[in-house]
């Protein structure tokens, strides 16, 4: 938009633009960050805590392995799979401070979704927990890997703590199934045969890829966006200036529990929390809500990252509401839309207020935020961020008027430079230096947007645009509700109908109910005409709710 109505909202002490020359590669970034920190903690998991100072010795041992003695050079991939361990900082921060580019992977995925991102990036070199390695073993044979580096749970942990948690998991919970990989090494090997070199200081451009992030493939294939050292580094100066206004440098303690893999976490968690010299409590297992919370009540923390579906988890959890809040000072909410209700509840219970904003794989990730200053508006992905612009279009790339509904588009130092060897994919989704975001959004005369929803997941009733995240809200303000999805499926009067799936929070929940409490609420076109009950909805890695696989397995057993 050339006349970017948003900035006059700005908080006091947030510039318009970002310092995106600060450093030319995560190399410097970096440097500077363990000088200035050094006696701080960086790191903590599972008990055990690493200061930046212990960081920086360890990443650059793991740098030298790679380079000395793998061979690996700048430009070379390397995949990470890992949940959040202290292996993971460490090993990112060796591949960004060498030039080699970083191949964030789900521990989780199946050994065909592994095959695919492993061919693709056409990676060399795999640091893998042990847990997962016998998926690997499965498909090794048809990727470019030369080199496996395996590490257990409790490499990190030290002396007998460390011991105990290995044989624990291996023995005793039978987590780690058999595999054979007889050329890999372990972690602690690496970490050791490192540190007999000697770290020379490696040259990397702005320009250079820092990570090859894989899109979350929720809408199709998933495909390599190319983030580049600039995008990333741009990306931080940008998040930092709206969270200086609330956030101190070396004051922070911050809650990751979100998958560090995953690209929000990624840069708002390890990268920006870095930036400030803050400490980050690593949650391995959040999906273990007993045991989160009570890692959560050992810590005085003042900021927290999640999803809707990890901040609704805690919120109904036993324990949570006994916690000390007392030095939270903002939750992040990413990923996908922060229901109403949910961000009420949060602040009512906690004090503190659940910021949403907005990010995409493609613009390494953040695009907006709401103000920190008490302005946001809850229900909003809130204002574009400082050297960012933003403008609407229609299906025919005319922008549109403000006020109206139209696809988001991006332009900014965040937007990825392209898709990995995906020319046509990287030509359908920019219009010159705009990105194409496949979102429907709406900015409000305050600079303030909306997102609307997924444009390829609108559903067509009678001609009528309905917008599952709509009724996704209205459902989810009932009181028997815990969680739902919401997807389009064939009609044969309407083309489509809305159906919902519910988890119920209260066993006496009817399909009736949720009908007739979308009637008051909702015109008659958007309110469901089916709806199911499940134990469970399927999610990413992140906790977002994937209306695509609710779509695929309710056709799979109904026929309408």
């Amino acid at each position: 938009m050339k006349n970017k109505i948003w900035l006059k909202n700005y908080p006091n002490g947030v510039n318009t633009s970002a310092n995106l020359d600060a450093y030319n590669s995560f190399a410097e970034f970096l440097d500077d960050g363990f000088k200035n920190y050094s006696d701080l903690i960086a790191f903590e998991n599972m008990g055990k805590t690493i200061t930046y100072h212990e960081l920086n010795i360890l990443s650059k041992n793991f740098s030298l392995y790679l380079t000395e003695e793998l061979k690996l050079k700048k430009g070379d991939r390397l995949i990470i799979q890992s949940p959040n361990v202290l292996q993971y900082p460490i090993a990112l921060f060796a591949a960004l401070r060498s030039g080699i580019v970083v191949v964030n992977t789900n521990p989780l995925y199946t050994p065909n979704e592994m095959e695919h991102q492993f061919k693709d990036s056409g990676a060399k070199a795999i640091l893998i927990l042990s847990n997962f390695a016998y998926n690997l073993e499965k498909i090794i044979s048809n990727t470019h890997i030369k080199h496996v580096i395996v590490s257990d749970i409790g490499d990190m942990l030290g002396g007998i703590k460390g011991f105990i948690t290995n044989f624990v998991v291996k023995n005793i919970k039978k987590m780690v199934p058999k595999y054979n990989l007889p050329e890999a090494v372990s972690f602690k090997k690496a970490l050791e045969t490192g540190s007999k070199h000697d770290f020379k200081k490696h040259k990397i451009k702005s320009d250079d890829i820092a990570f090859l992030q894989y899109t979350g493939g929720t809408t199709g294939v998933s495909k390599g966006a190319m983030l580049t050292h600039y995008n990333v580094l741009s990306n931080l100066s940008q998040i930092h200036e709206v969270m200086k206004t609330l956030l101190s440098d070396k004051k922070e303690i911050c809650i990751t529990a979100l998958p560090l893999y995953h690209i929000f976490a990624l840069v708002c968690n390890a990268l920006v929390m870095f930036k400030m010299g803050a400490k980050n409590v690593l949650i391995t297992n959040p999906r273990d809500m007993k045991g989160f919370v009570k890692e959560l009540s050992k810590h005085k923390f003042s900021v927290i990252t999640g999803v809707n579906t990890l901040f609704n988890g805690l919120i109904n959890a036993d324990g949570f509401k006994e916690l000390d809040f007392t030095k939270l000072k903002v939750a992040f909410g990413g990923g996908m839309a922060v229901q109403k209700i949910v961000a009420n509840k949060w602040k009512e219970i906690t004090g503190s207020p659940l910021s949403e904003g907005y990010g995409l794989t493609e613009t390494s990730p953040v695009v907006t935020m709401n103000p920190l200053d008490g302005t946001d508006k809850i229900g909003t992905i809130g204002l574009p961020l400082p050297s960012t612009n933003v403008k609407f279009v229609d299906d025919k790339n005319k922008e549109v008027n403000l006020g109206e509904r139209g696809e988001l588009c991006v332009k900014g130092p965040q937007v990825m430079k392209g898709y990995w060897q995906r020319q046509n994919e990287t030509s359908e989704v920019m219009l010159g230096n705009w990105l194409k975001t496949g979102d429907i959004a709406i900015m409000d005369k305050d600079g303030f947007i909306k997102i609307v929803d997924r444009k390829k997941e609108m559903i067509l009733v009678s001609g009528f645009n309905v917008f599952p995240n709509e009724v996704e809200h209205v459902i989810s303000s009932h009181p028997k509700v815990l969680e739902v999805g919401v997807i389009g499926v064939p009609d044969k009067k309407t083309t489509e109908a809305v159906k919902a799936v519910v988890v119920k929070k209260d066993e006496l929940l009817t399909d009736n109910e949720i009908i007739e409490h979308c009637k008051e609420k909702l015109t008659s076109y958007k309110c469901p005409k089916h709806v199911s009950f499940v134990n469970e909805l399927p999610k990413s890695n992140v906790g977002k709710i994937l209306r695509r696989i609710i779509k695929e397995n309710d056709l799979k057993v109904n026929k309408y």
